[in-house]
């Protein structure tokens, strides 16, 4: 009873009032400013029980008990001598103990039921940590937490010890970890197929405003919650020569690589589901040299094995170079060869085939949905080739419609440099067989194009997988020819996709061509990274974001959204915190936090941002008594490290910054903060923080985006361009809720058929001129007056290709409308509630639910909950009741 009264002690003191309106202190003095922060009431630094569900005392002692277990059985240490990181691992144990009974229970059900698997194939699969999530998903988080606090442990910092699984860059692997979360949240019978890198791509280091790159050794301490699978074991093909025998092709002579499978539980939200993300490591095949050993040449015997494992070292490494291409696409074959032998071999022991059945490869594209992430699996269409031919003995028509029934391509660029373009020497060398069957592909492709444009020998050169001219292979439209659905990732990326890049194949078939706008979980993209949020807004959106709709009827309750506003200005506060403590910079927590964060690249356009912050700066430089709203810039993403331009705008990013952050002139009305080594883990203290979303790309351009949703779904206003996802975002939310500025597709088009010319802008738009003049002349490089001619070059002698100084006029504009609306800090938390309460479209489960009915042919499960390890197994008549005798004795192979 004690611990119910302190819970809910807790609890009170989180949703008490205790905040004034603060709109004069926008743009108030600072003692205004200082009266106004006074009211606001900070949570305490350790983590607090959320109001969604008390911790159970029972389940509070079970959870001791199970934590000591491990720090004693596991860990092997005690009290006396563990430290902070013995803790996070007796503390990752125990949480995973709670996944074990469902995953294997998980696993049961799929083989009883004989369900539909689907595979979802990615070179990234950026997760960030599991821990948090893990515990949210479960229902487990409070029991945790109260169980640490009685064991003087804090619970906050012990997730702080996970290191983010390296496993990704950017977007497309976090929209795949989003996926997976949807896949268990939906009860869908899905895996995931990735590689299991020893370093993510690289650590960011600002030093002196420069990115230098540092290996990512994120397996250093060890990764509590993957389980390794070695009796799974593949055999991976490079090299070699065909022959033919009895009139089949045979690989021989080959160079062999194992793939050794590391599986991570990946839970769906209060279900009971676990599904699987499987990620490979390349192992060589477990022999050195032993003869050079023996004679003493140590180091040459291990060389080879060394070198094979390369393959999984590092994520997608740097490919400016032959060894890095050859690399690259070892990569992708290894994924791919790995998992669909590991997909054949789970369905050829599958249900269907216990009792002494033939393997019928006929029914495989009814119980095997295989979804490419982008082109890098690509090579899937191939290889499901080969196995089903040469492995498994069936004609080519057989095969390529299996092939083509079973795999299905998710295109996330309208850069044609990304469809991958490999050349045919390496094909040659590295994949021989394969390139035999992609050019017998590529000869029924073009007898159809034939067919339909009988005299169109152009067209049919355009279309053509192998490009002779060029030598090279074109991986995206060997996507396309051997699946059945085609998909963009936002309604404006599809529909560019049909009318540009893929126009040819879809004249061809239209039919394959479909639009699946992306989306981010709610689970982790609110639930867990902004819980005060979560705590005021109910909780019937957390598998239903179209929930979140009933906020609008609170848009004018006074208190609702007071508690709103204060819950941001909390979260700006803490982040404020970091700031300080990790940058050395102190700012305003009632300042406008405007945030990019996101890739560096000259599309991303975070030198327009720049530009912008410049001009303000000069704005108050040349009036300095002028009332202005304070901004806080928030920049951060990491530049490929062979991309040269994007990190000198690193470091004229930070170079803006310095010159700003020490100005006296200046004060807090302005600051610049670029995030170093910006990441999944960074992005949950980011997101809930931000008043302002960039977005700012050139139309025609950004796929989809997901951090636009995030920021979004997280209370932030967008300020962007008719590109992408942003498009629908101001369809569901209202023009009037979102910054919208610049050119849309159509006059990007029209204004580079008439003839771009950026020194029209430059020489028209007095300040922009200022701008790119203090950059051109050592203003903010003064050690160094040339060190940024390259970025001045880009945007006046090498045509500013995603014409930066074209929108500028038209983003300046948009800022003035940001610093009026902020000004009145009501209106502006009302339009952020109608943000929030528009978000419904962005969710992930409702992008799944729309592959799983429109592309994979199953259904998603919501209303039936699996039931838990100690209700039976399930499988049975009756979930939850033992299965008969005979079906116990089966032995299967599903994992």
């Amino acid at each position: 009873m004690e611990q119910l009264k302190s819970a809910l002690k807790t609890t009170t003191s989180i949703i008490s009032d205790g905040i004034s309106d603060i709109k004069e202190s926008v743009v108030g003095s600072d003692d205004k400013k200082a009266a106004a922060m006074k009211n606001v009431s900070l949570k305490q630094k350790s983590k607090q029980i959320s109001i969604r569900g008390l911790p159970m005392l029972e389940n509070v002692q079970a959870v001791k008990k199970t934590f000591n277990r491990h720090l004693h059985f596991t860990v092997v240490k005690d009290r006396d001598v563990a430290t902070d990181r013995d803790y996070y691992n007796s503390l990752a144990y125990t949480v995973r103990d709670h996944l074990v009974g469902r995953w294997i229970r998980t696993h049961q059900h799929h083989f009883e039921c004989d369900v539909k698997r689907i595979y979802y194939l990615s070179m990234e699969f950026y997760m960030g940590r599991t821990l948090s999530n893990t515990m949210i998903n479960l229902g487990i988080e409070n029991d945790i937490d109260e169980a640490l606090y009685e064991l003087g442990l804090n619970i906050e910092e012990l997730e702080e010890l996970e290191d983010d699984a390296a496993l990704g860059n950017g977007g497309l692997g976090r929209l795949a970890a989003c996926f997976l979360d949807s896949m268990a949240t939906l009860g869908l019978a899905s895996y995931g197929y990735g590689l299991r890198y020893d370093y993510g791509i690289f650590t960011q280091k600002i030093k002196d405003g420069f990115q230098e790159e540092y290996p990512d050794d994120w397996l250093r301490y060890g990764n509590p919650w993957e389980i390794a699978r070695p009796e799974f074991l593949l055999a991976v093909n490079f090299h070699g020569k065909v022959v033919e025998e009895n009139g089949k092709k045979k690989w021989i002579d080959t160079d062999v690589i194992h793939a050794m499978p590391f599986d991570t539980p990946i839970p769906g939200y209060n279900n009971n589901i676990v599904n699987t993300l499987r990620l490979w490591s390349a192992k060589a095949p477990g022999k050195f040299n032993f003869q050079l050993f023996n004679s003493g040449d140590y180091i040459k015997a291990v060389a080879e094995q060394s070198l094979t494992e390369n393959i999984t070292r590092v994520l997608y490494p740097n490919d400016n170079f032959t060894e890095g291409k050859i690399l690259r696409l070892k990569q992708e074959y290894f994924l791919v060869s790995a998992s669909l032998q590991d997909i054949m071999r789970r369905y050829k022991h599958s249900k269907s085939f216990k009792s002494g059945k033939k393997i019928d490869f006929s029914l495989f594209a009814e119980k095997a949905a295989i979804q490419l992430n982008d082109t890098h699996p690509a090579l899937s269409v191939a290889e499901l080739m080969r196995l089903l031919i040469d492995e498994e003995g069936l004609q080519w028509d057989e095969a390529f419609n299996i092939t083509n029934k079973s795999i299905a391509y998710t295109n996330h660029t309208l850069l044609p440099e990304a469809l991958e373009r490999w050349p045919i020497d390496i094909f040659e060398t590295l994949l021989p067989r394969h390139l035999q069957i992609i050019t017998e592909i590529n000869l029924h492709h073009l007898a159809n194009v034939r067919r339909k444009w009988p005299n169109d020998e152009e067209r049919v050169k355009r279309m053509s997988i192998v490009e002779d001219e060029h030598k090279v292979v074109n991986m995206g439209y060997l996507s396309i020819v051997g699946s059945h659905v085609v998909n963009g990732v936002a309604q404006l990326h599809s529909d560019l996709l049909k009318a540009t890049l893929f126009k040819d194949f879809y004249e061809l078939s239209p039919e394959k061509f479909q639009n699946k706008t992306n989306g981010i979980t709610p689970r982790r993209w609110i639930l867990l990274c902004n819980p005060d949020l979560s705590d005021k807004i109910g909780e019937n959106w957390i598998t239903n974001l179209d929930g979140l709709k009933q906020l609008r009827e609170h848009i004018n309750n006074e208190a609702f959204v007071r508690d709103i506003h204060r819950v941001k200005l909390e979260n700006k506060q803490r982040l404020a915190e970091l700031f300080k403590k990790d940058y050395g910079v102190q700012v305003n927590p009632a300042s406008l936090f405007d945030v990019q964060v996101k890739r560096i690249h000259e599309y991303k356009r975070q030198l327009l941002n720049c530009l912008h912050v410049i001009t303000l700066y000069n704005r108050i430089k040349d009036d300095p008594t002028a009332p202005v709203v304070p901004r806080t810039i928030i920049i951060g993403g990491k530049a490929a490290p062979g991309y040269m331009i994007a990190k000198k705008i690193i470091k004229l990013i930070n170079s803006v910054g310095r010159l700003i952050n020490n100005d006296p002139v200046i004060g807090d009305r302005l600051k610049v903060i670029f995030l170093e080594n910006y990441r999944v883990s960074l992005a949950e203290k980011i997101m809930p923080a931000a008043d302002l979303s960039e977005q700012i790309s050139l139309a025609g351009l950004e796929a989809s985006g997901t951090g636009n949703m995030k920021f979004m779904l997280n209370g932030a206003m967008t300020i962007g361009t008719l590109d992408g996802a942003n498009v629908e975002m101001d369809e569901e939310v209202g023009r009037e809720n979102i910054f919208i500025f610049g050119m849309t597709v159509d006059e990007v088009d029209a204004l580079r058929a008439k003839g771009y010319n950026s020194q029209e802008y430059y020489e028209r738009i007095p300040e922009l001129k200022k701008a790119i003049d203090q950059i051109r002349d050592g203003i903010f490089s003064p050690e160094d007056p040339e060190l940024f001619s390259d970025i001045v070059k880009c945007l006046l002698e090498w045509k500013d290709h995603y014409m930066l100084l074209a929108d500028f006029e038209s983003y300046v504009k948009a800022q003035k409308r940001v610093d009026d609306l902020f000004k009145n800090q009501t209106e502006w938390t009302k339009k952020c509630i109608l943000n929030i309460a528009a978000s419904g479209k962005f969710s992930s489960d409702r992008t799944i639910s729309q592959y799983a009915r429109e592309i994979w042919g199953v259904e998603p499960n919501t209303a039936h909950k699996l039931p838990a390890p100690h209700e039976g197994r399930p499988g049975a008549p009756f979930e939850g009741e033992a299965i008969d005798k005979d079906s116990d004795q089966i032995k299967r192979q599903d994992y």
